[in-house]
């Protein structure tokens, strides 16, 4: 079943997580080799775990465009012996949770089972889901149509619109540059048997990787890993290797019938390990990802009134690094709004920080982390997320060390060499008074 792109909560079970000074992870190898980092939890027997096969909706096939979204929403309908409904039985029956989501560079599997004598059972079905799905044709044809409806909410949706425009613009040769769920016409030709190769190209040993928090020991981590991956092709293609933007600054409109329209804006970003990225991110706080007492914020929405919301972020993907930002605005006021975001880039890259603002960006940063590891099934998440990027397996407790020591002088020197105002790429979806389509404005 297709289900909406957000991390499943597991609140009503789930323990809570141990202080983050405790998060002590362990990299664990199964006898067959497969890499784990584990951080044990022994107070209630649970245990979660993640799996994010690297990839994603990037190895889809030439021709077969949103194979991977379709395949993704079929592995609990129906694997191994059983189908959709003796599958939701049999995960009902021992109380777990498993979940799967599809995304540009990943697929990820997240499982929650409780670590009695029904840990066993809940692996094998797990594994039956991830190794041995069937794809039926009626479930294939039910799921088809579910993809089918969100191709046709999102053709309708101004946010959506702006988002697939924006990354056609950007990334035209390759896979960033079109959705993940595929268009109408790459859907309705996809067969069983394409499914069951997308599924063999995304899910494998070699591009997985595991987090697990809970009740279990390294010890028996490691025959479990071997028991619920052992299945997988070993290896396979290869993903669509670097993506880089499109220098297309300037405004595009899109006409769309509504009083208000939807901004989205990019420009080239940083990444994760860029010895920078933590300096970046103080000045995108500062500059729009602080919501309330962020620059963007104050001038557009609380001195001019021209919006309710508007936010930017760092967006470091697997191929492509890029700096992001949006609002929507009444027709009349989306002028305007450009104006100042693109003042706003501007001081910030000319003037930059106050030491005031460094240091409020600073006490947020490091004061908000801490949340992040509200629960197994989230520090789970995080483990996998870290190894994806490459973090060192202390990252968790220096994390907020490498925040800290940003100086003022490194972050306005960041501010000056990332933020560029004049190759800013602009995505209007509505009906904007007095912007067109073409150059940005010349006092910006």
């Amino acid at each position: 079943m297709i289900r909406a792109l957000t991390a499943a909560a597991f609140v009503a079970t789930a323990p809570l997580a141990p202080a983050l000074a405790a998060v002590e992870i362990q990299e664990v190898v199964s006898p067959g080799g497969i890499t784990a980092w584990l951080v044990e939890e022994p107070s209630i027997p649970f245990v979660a775990i993640e799996l994010q096969f690297e990839g994603g909706a990037g190895l889809d096939l030439p021709g077969k465009r949103g194979a991977t979204f379709l395949m993704h929403g079929l592995l609990e309908e129906g694997a191994g012996a059983r189908d959709n409904v003796a599958f939701a039985e049999a995960v009902e029956e021992l109380s777990a949770r498993f979940s799967f989501e599809a995304f540009a560079d990943s697929v990820t599997v997240s499982a929650q089972m409780l670590t009695d004598e029904t840990l066993d059972d809940a692996v094998a079905l797990l594994r039956d889901a991830i190794t041995d799905p069937i794809f039926d044709p009626a479930a294939v044809e039910r799921v088809r149509g579910q993809v089918q409806s969100i191709i046709e909410a999102n053709a309708s949706d101004p946010g959506e619109i702006a988002s697939a425009a924006q990354a056609a613009s950007l990334f035209p040769d390759h896979p960033y540059g079109s959705g993940i769920e595929g268009t109408r016409e790459s859907v309705a030709a996809l067969t069983p048997a394409d499914l069951a190769e997308a599924h063999r190209n995304a899910m494998r040993r070699d591009n997985v990787i595991v987090g697990v928090t809970g009740d279990i020991t390294p010890e028996e981590l490691g025959p479990l890993l071997d028991d619920l991956l052992g299945g997988l092709p070993e290896t396979g293609p290869e993903g669509p290797g670097r993506a880089d933007m499109a220098e297309v600054a300037g405004i595009d409109v899109i006409e769309f019938p509504a009083p208000q329209s939807t901004v989205r804006w990019a420009q080239g970003g940083i990444g994760l390990d860029d010895p920078d990225y933590f300096a970046a991110i103080l000045v995108n706080h500062v500059l729009g990802g602080g919501g309330f007492g962020s620059r963007l914020t104050e001038e557009v929405r609380v001195e001019r009134g021209l919006t309710y919301g508007i936010g930017t972020g760092l967006a470091p993907r697997d191929h492509a690094e890029q700096w992001l930002g949006s609002f929507s605005a009444s027709n009349d006021k989306v002028a305007e709004a450009i104006d100042v975001v693109l003042d706003e880039w501007s001081r910030m890259a000319t003037e930059g920080l106050t030491e005031e603002e460094l240091e409020a960006a600073k006490t947020y940063v490091m004061g908000a982390y801490p949340l992040r590891f509200d629960g197994n099934a989230r520090i789970a998440g995080i483990l996998a997320g870290m190894q994806s990027i490459g973090l060192p397996i202390d990252y968790i407790p220096t994390r907020n060390d490498r925040v800290e020591a940003v100086t003022l002088e490194q972050a306005n020197r960041v501010a000056r060499e990332l933020l560029t105002p004049d190759q800013l790429s602009f995505v209007v979806v509505g009906q904007p008074e007095g912007v067109e389509d073409g150059p940005l404005p010349a006092d910006g």
